[in-house]
Order: structure tokens, then C-alpha cells, then sequence
């Protein structure tokens, strides 16, 4: 949800890697991992790739749903969302 580069009044201001807003270990959410076993003729594709602009969707409109505003930019600040709630 961090994802995003923050501007100022001059342009992008985060120029380096210690400015740059990136998930903190104690941010990330818990992952869990389930093998799929598949016919052995079957050669093995990327899953993970496909997942995620439906994932960043769901997401979306799980918060549109919950707010009754939707949101038509990411990362889905808190300053996004009060903008949103404020037009909604």
C-alpha cells in the first residue's frame, strides 16, 4: 500500500533509498503457501504473476464498499481516502 512515489512542490522527493517509503518487515501481512500438485505432462507457469491486478481490485472494492466511496488511485493513502470521503 506504500506503493507510490511522494511529490512535493518541486517533483518527486524521494530521491534515495532511505527516503523512499518501502513495507517494514513488521508491516508484512502473513503469507500462506499451498502447493498445487499438477498432472506430470502439465509443464509448471507462473501463478503469482496473474494475481496481482485482481488482488489490487478486490482490494479496492473492499474499501469502496466499506467507506461508500471509491478510490480511483493507488497507494490508498489516508489522505486519498479522506479526499474520497469528503466527495462522496
Amino acid at each position: 500500500m506504500k506503493k507510490g512515489v511522494p511529490l512535493d512542490t518541486g517533483g518527486i522527493s524521494s530521491r534515495d533509498r532511505e527516503s523512499y517509503p518501502v513495507l517494514r518487515f513488521s508491516e508484512v501481512p502473513e503469507v500462506v503457501v499451498e502447493l498445487v500438485t499438477t498432472a506430470a505432462d502439465v509443464p509448471p507457469l507462473g501463478v503469482g504473476e496473474a494475481s496481482g491486478g485482481p488482488t489490487v481490485a478486490v482490494i479496492g472494492n473492499a474499501v469502496a464498499h466499506a467507506l461508500g466511496a471509491h478510490l480511483r488511485g493507488s497507494p490508498l493513502t489516508r489522505e486519498r481516502v479522506m479526499v474520497a470521503l469528503l466527495k462522496a
